[in-house]
């Protein structure tokens, strides 16, 4: 099984911390690592590697619930600019990387903020400093569901 339906799993049996809402074709997730303050992930439902895997219907939605899961973001954690992202390099399941972006959001790593967030060093993004504690998390979780 893969992380992503490991994650859901998780998600179904009420065990995951990081769980925001449940829509039509997926799950919304606030992020592990929290760089970007309100990194937030749309899981599909559905076990799919590309978007075009998934029949019309489902894909159009999953696009339009992504786009309303964006808009929530981006007003819960008060953007200035959001980047998006459905990548599945690392984990092969579609889900989106919703990144709230502020001016001078890089700064502190010698970069000019105004680039993509992989111009932060995964060892920084990733790093232990960014994994919220349980208050922080509940605050996150809390202020992205009054938008959703």
């Amino acid at each position: 099984m893969c992380l992503i339906c490991q994650r859901i799993e998780s998600i179904k049996a009420g065990e995951n911390p990081y769980f925001v809402k449940e829509l039509e074709t997926g799950y919304v997730v606030i992020g592990d690592h929290q760089y970007f303050k309100g990194y937030t992930l749309f899981l599909a439902k559905e076990h799919v590697t590309e978007l075009h895997h998934m029949e019309t219907s489902v894909k159009l939605r999953f696009l339009e619930e992504m786009s309303l899961v964006q808009e929530a973001v981006a007003k819960a954690f008060k953007s200035e600019k959001m980047n998006i992202e459905l990548l599945g390099n690392g984990d092969a399941h579609a889900h989106w990387h919703l990144f709230p972006r502020q001016t001078g959001d890089m700064k502190d790593h010698g970069l000019n903020g105004r680039g993509p967030v992989w111009w932060v060093p995964l060892e920084i993004m990733f790093s232990e400093q960014f994994i919220p504690n349980k208050n922080e998390l509940t605050r996150l979780v809390e202020d992205l569901k009054d938008f959703l």
